[in-house]
């Protein structure tokens, strides 16, 4: 199969077609689809390193995260993906682990494939080689991390929100022994998630008592370790928020481990909602951070750099909700 097959099909010409692969603006979206359908009728697969020297561009993006064993991350990862797809752009994904070395070898990576575009989803990346996607003008997307400017996009999620709304809801239903497990402080997402919490129970005049809170790790492991510590000291809290949701997961099997019952002893929430929430045993209680909206969102701010020629950072907001289940019930059971 050649260009012009797919032409002759979609019955447009040779340049459109071409167009239409490169990601053009200059394509109606109905010719668009229309040539789509042609090449998968046909089975055409453009030839993406000629495609990449007559046009200047791989109509390729880099998704960089942090962690592959979240379900937090292959879930944007995925919601990513079939935005990309939709548009004819296709994604290389890099897991760093946390590991700055691992770090710079994704980064290399993507130079090397002459990435369009880059969606940075993990708070660790030093400046250096931030600096190295833009002195070769490739856009980027952050999460959290940047301040908008020049080829640079931020999408800032209102965790505050978030743990707002979690508090309110414990103490609308009489908790005030709230534990806080806390997510690693390299991080930056976990230390405004913390900050959050410590911040509105003081609003809301509760006595916080340092035993009520704990360190974890993102991690189930970290979550069972830090709940165990809170359960093996002398104040023991009605409620607990966890950091995320791996960390309240983890956190379940402590509780039952001590032969307590959620919510009937302790009500628990967590933070992210990925899809394992709804299935465990009583179903999560936790802050819902749409994974769809922030890859929407970080896949627009690199597609409208080079659709519209516009090189202006911007930001945007993602707004967490409370997604209430069965781990979270008034103080003293059901």
């Amino acid at each position: 199969m050649n260009i012009k097959e797919v032409a002759r099909l979609a019955k447009v010409s040779t340049a459109t077609v071409s167009r239409t692969i490169n990601g053009s603006n200059k394509v109606t979206p109905e010719t668009a689809a229309r040539v789509r359908k042609a090449i998968e009728a046909l089975r055409y697969y453009p030839n993406t390193n000629a495609r990449a020297l007559g046009s200047g561009r791989s109509s390729l993006y880099g998704l960089i995260i942090s962690d592959i064993t979240n379900p937090f991350f292959p879930e944007l990862v995925k919601s990513f993906e079939d935005i990309a797809v939709q548009h004819g752009q296709e994604v290389l994904v890099a897991n760093t682990n946390y590991d700055p070395h691992r770090t710079e070898v994704c980064v290399g990576r993507m130079l090397q494939r002459k990435v369009d575009g880059v969606a940075i989803m993990t708070s660790e990346m030093d400046k250096h080689l931030i600096e190295e996607f833009s002195h070769r003008n490739i856009p980027l997307a952050f999460l959290d991390t940047a301040t908008p400017q020049r080829g640079i996009s931020n999408i800032r999620v209102n965790y505050a929100a978030g743990i707002d709304a979690a508090v309110e809801y414990l103490t609308e239903l009489g908790h005030t022994n709230i534990a806080f497990i806390a997510g690693p402080p390299s991080l930056i997402s976990a230390r405004i998630r913390k900050r959050a919490f410590l911040n509105i129970i003081k609003r809301k005049g509760i006595r916080l008592d340092d035993r009520l809170l704990e360190q974890g790790n993102h991690r189930t492991d970290g979550g069972h370790e830090a709940m165990r510590r809170l359960l093996n000291q002398s104040l023991r809290p009605t409620a607990v928020i966890a950091s995320n949701d791996l960390t309240a997961i983890g956190a379940m099997g402590a509780i039952f481990e001590h032969g307590l019952r959620i919510p009937q002893d302790i009500s628990l929430i967590g933070y992210d909602d990925i899809e394992l929430c709804a299935f465990t045993q009583p179903a999560l209680t936790t802050v819902r951070l749409s994974r769809q909206e922030i890859a929407r969102l970080a896949f627009r701010a690199l597609y409208n750099t080079h659709q519209t020629g516009s090189w202006d950072g911007a930001e945007y907001v993602v707004e967490p909700n409370l997604v209430v289940r069965r781990s979270t019930a008034p103080v003293g059971g059901v």
